[in-house]
């Protein structure tokens, strides 16, 4: 299930207010290869557990946010640091 188009229209990160997109799948492949090995974690501090089915980054390419079931998880404390992805 994918994201209503007219939502990603007006979301933005909840911390800096930069828009958001959709992760190409290219770069979903590369960010649940690093889940799998235990290496990424949330801004929290807490291990992303399992793949990904979708997310979303900012446009500057900063944070990415967990969709589940066509919903954008966009808490401060959800957000994925892209820094930490190895291979970006």
């Amino acid at each position: 299930m994918s994201v209503d188009k007219h939502l990603l229209e007006i979301l933005v990160c909840p911390v800096t207010k930069t828009p958001v997109k959709m992760l190409s799948k290219d770069k979903l492949a590369i960010l649940n290869r690093e889940v799998e090995k235990g290496t990424v974690s949330y801004v929290d501090g807490s291990p992303v557990q399992g793949p990904l089915d979708e997310a979303l980054i900012t446009d500057d390419g900063r944070t990415l946010y967990r969709v589940s079931d066509g919903i954008p998880v966009m808490l401060e404390e959800q957000g994925i640091s892209a820094k930490q992805i190895a291979g970006w």
